[in-house]
């Protein structure tokens, strides 16, 4: 029975805080190099260990980043909707029902209460339910910028053709969304470069160049590489997670290294590109989150408490990893469709 578990950031500062000039601040071209020598090491690393590395990334760095996406989620919500009361609504409330229905979805699948043609349709109708979701997103905010109500518009269309994917060959639509999804983190770094480091944009949009070199050459090394060995469960779940089953006739070995490495460098754009083009505060300070300052309308001690019990989540996980990572994970891809969800109102609202 296929698995949904194939699913398929930190705080701004005040706008232009990060033209300022400092001596102690990384210069663009100490950002990029770092950058590039952290994506070179990656590919690297995990074209060596892909399966390992699978699982140590996961291990350690799922967590975390999630923390790190809902400490900047945080940040950038207002204490006071106003005029984007529609859109955060739908938003918030899409992510809650998409993300039950995801998990009660997978659940019965697991639990052979479908039949292959009743999961088919019930993946297809989620996916298009996400996509409604994401364009009725698109047209709210696009009512608050009409100048570029052309642009939501192409969108639009580019959604319904989506839908038409994710009834045509579900199976496809939920890969893409597995392949896509590492790569929003770093569309979130040039939003946030944008607010605080604009003079590092060139620099970044460079190196972002240099990753479709970087991953040519990553499948010419591993495109004869034969393929991993898959003695035990977990390595057959993490082989399906990266596309065996659709492709076949491509090394497993270099489906697992392509989706570490995108992972990789998404765990890196949360954990520490983000938190450098943006941290203007302590991970637990909260003085710069309109929702914990906001003199009517803030919840500084939910806030805090939220956070806390976030950083409790964390280490949770880490001990429900030890103790039976293989079963972890699965649970963890499942409900971590979340965190994907709420990426989309967020990163529109930063459009």
């Amino acid at each position: 029975m296929q698995s949904l578990t194939a699913n398929v950031n930190l705080v701004g500062g005040r706008r232009g805080g990060g033209t300022r000039s400092s001596s102690s601040a990384p210069s663009a071209s100490s950002f990029g190099a770092a950058l590039l020598a952290f994506c070179l090491l990656a590919a690297l690393l995990v074209s060596w260990q892909p399966l390992w590395l699978s699982i140590a990334t996961v291990f350690v760095f799922a967590g975390p980043h999630n923390w790190m996406e809902f400490r900047y989620f945080l940040a950038r919500m207002p204490a006071r909707w106003g005029r984007s009361r529609s859109f955060f609504a739908v938003g918030l409330g899409g992510t809650l029902l998409l993300t039950a229905s995801y998990v009660a979805l997978y659940w019965l699948g697991q639990a052979w209460y479908l039949s292959e043609a009743a999961w088919a349709a019930g993946v297809s109708l989620w996916g298009t339910a996400l996509l409604a979701w994401a364009c009725a997103l698109v047209w709210l905010r696009g009512r608050q910028r009409a100048a570029a109500r052309g642009d939501y518009q192409l969108v639009l269309a580019a959604g319904s053709a989506l839908a038409a994917l994710a009834w045509l060959a579900p199976q496809w639509f939920f890969l893409a969304l597995v392949y896509a999804h590492p790569l929003v983190a770093l569309w979130f770094l040039d939003r946030q470069l944008k607010r605080t480091r604009p003079r590092w944009r060139r620099t970044y949009h460079l190196c972002l160049a240099a990753l479709p070199l970087l991953l040519l050459l990553m499948w010419g090394r591993l495109a004869a590489a034969p393929d991993l060995p898959e003695a035990d469960a977990l390595s057959w779940r993490i082989t399906r997670h990266a596309g065996a089953s659709l492709l076949p006739g491509v090394s497993t070995h270099l489906l697992v290294a392509t989706h570490v490495f995108l992972e990789t460098i998404h765990y890196g754009a949360w954990l520490v590109l983000i938190p450098l083009a943006g941290l203007r505060a302590g991970l637990f300070e909260t003085r710069r989150i309109p929702l914990a300052v906001h003199r009517r309308g803030g919840w500084p001690r939910s806030v805090r408490a939220a956070l806390l019990f976030g950083a409790f989540a964390v280490v949770a996980l880490w001990a429900c990893f030890w103790a039976d990572y293989a079963t972890t994970r699965d649970l963890y891809f499942t409900v971590a469709m979340g965190h994907v969800l709420a990426e989309v109102p967020f990163l529109l609202r930063l459009l």
